[in-house]
């Protein structure tokens, strides 16, 4: 019989990798939480008109890679793409502007894309998404990049490269839009079949395309900064400032659009060398009119997004991304098994974590297991331990081994193994 095998784009996330994962996580909510940011956790499905209003239509995410399709009620639901839409979707919902005129919102989970898989990038992959709604000075967004380069650093990624641009506002995208069209136009044989469409449905999403000929040719286009209106650029100006405040490297890519249309003025991206021609490992930015858009208040917001896959390519191998046991439990012959048993249950009760086998092997072929299983000690005892009534706690680093009394062996381990 043919094995069935995982869907192309979809990986498993094997339990050295899923250790990996809790460790970025518990550094994510840390850090997030000494920033006053709460947790929030948003369906998987939405509606699709949802992601069609929020990330633009003529997108190639909204156009190519969604995961839509109908429900029993003939709705078109999808596969959440990203997650800000859902969380705007949820704070207007349920009111949140209300309770706290300054919201600081992240949330943790998969994503889906059908984009062609590559290094770090899947069709189902996973995102800590950050979002900061009701405060539009320059400020917030400097607190927002600093906060994502102090997360990155302290997950291990090393050489980062931080690039921001602004994208401008509603008063003057529209200006530098047209000069883009003006720029294009008699240059569509130098394009992709794509971006000679987007010439006519979004322009700016040239800018995005990742085609050689395409990017030949945009690498002579107008720059969006040189149309910022008064507002935008002195918005642009205090945010390199305030992050030159806070000691962040970064470098003005006036290139850079990010591939949502709902972006305003501040965009930025952390790129890492380790991830070749693809190597945005978060990226994020302001969308000030996103919240009214979706039928909410005039609300600013602005937040980012970080990939875990293109997080763990990155970081480097120290060796301690290994599952580790407090205690592995040797017991030798039927009186000892038993005893061994009440007891390993007993001490992953009390917070330890403990293992044995039940197969009452030999006690050479146990330790050889409590190595694999990276133990920090061996509890060993058969028989004759039982009539002195003591087991042997050996140090599997140190091989010394110390005399415990059976009747006092729960509150002993625990006090070696808390006291290492």
């Amino acid at each position: 019989m043919e094995k069935i095998t995982a869907i192309r784009g979809f990986k498993d996330i094997l339990p050295q990798d899923a250790l990996l994962f809790r460790k970025i996580e518990s550094i994510a909510r840390r850090i997030f939480d000494s920033f006053g940011f709460r947790e929030i956790r948003v369906p998987l499905i939405e509606k699709t008109d949802l992601f069609k209003r929020s990330i633009g239509e003529t997108t190639d995410i909204v156009e190519k890679e969604m995961y839509t399709f109908a429900d029993r009620d003939q709705e078109l639901i999808t596969l959440r793409p990203e997650a800000t839409a859902s969380v705007i979707r949820a704070y207007i919902e349920h009111n949140m502007h209300a309770a706290e005129p300054i919201t600081k919102l992240f949330t943790i989970g998969p994503m889906f894309r059908r984009e062609r898989p590559q290094k770090g990038r899947f069709r189902q992959f996973n995102q800590i998404d950050v979002e900061l709604f009701g405060e539009e000075k320059p400020q917030a967004d400097a607190e927002i990049i600093f906060m994502l380069m102090h997360f990155l650093t302290g997950c291990g990624l090393q050489n980062l490269v931080l690039e921001i641009n602004s994208l401008g506002c509603p008063a003057c995208r529209p200006s530098f839009s047209k000069a883009v069209i003006d720029f294009l136009k008699g240059s569509e044989a130098n394009l992709c079949p794509d971006c000679q469409r987007r010439i006519h449905t979004n322009p700016l999403r040239v800018f995005d395309c990742k085609v050689e000929t395409c990017a030949a040719t945009i690498a002579r286009a107008p720059a969006i900064l040189d149309f910022l209106c008064a507002d935008c650029h002195d918005h642009f100006t205090q945010v390199k400032s305030f992050l030159d405040d806070l000691n962040i490297t970064f470098a003005v890519n006036s290139r850079m659009v990010r591939g949502l249309d709902y972006y305003t003025r501040t965009a930025f991206e952390v790129k890492a060398s380790t991830l070749g021609a693809q190597n945005a490992v978060a990226g994020g930015g302001r969308y000030n009119g996103l919240v009214s858009d979706l039928g909410g208040p005039a609300v600013p917001g602005i937040g980012f997004a970080v990939g875990f896959e293109r997080l763990v390519s990155c970081l480097p191998d120290d060796g301690t991304n290994i599952f580790k046991t407090d205690l592995f439990v040797a017991a030798l012959g039927s009186k000892a098994q038993k005893i061994a048993f009440g007891l390993t249950n007993q001490l992953r009760a009390q917070g330890l974590s403990a293992e044995m086998d039940y197969a009452d092997k030999s006690l050479k072929s146990q330790l050889k297991r409590a190595d694999k299983l990276n133990a920090s000690f061996t509890l060993i005892f058969g028989d004759k331990e039982i009539e002195e009534q003591q087991a042997l706690l050996r140090n599997m680093q140190t091989k010394d081994q110390q005399a415990i009394p059976l009747d006092r062996l729960p509150e002993s381990i625990i006090k070696i193994i808390k006291e290492r």
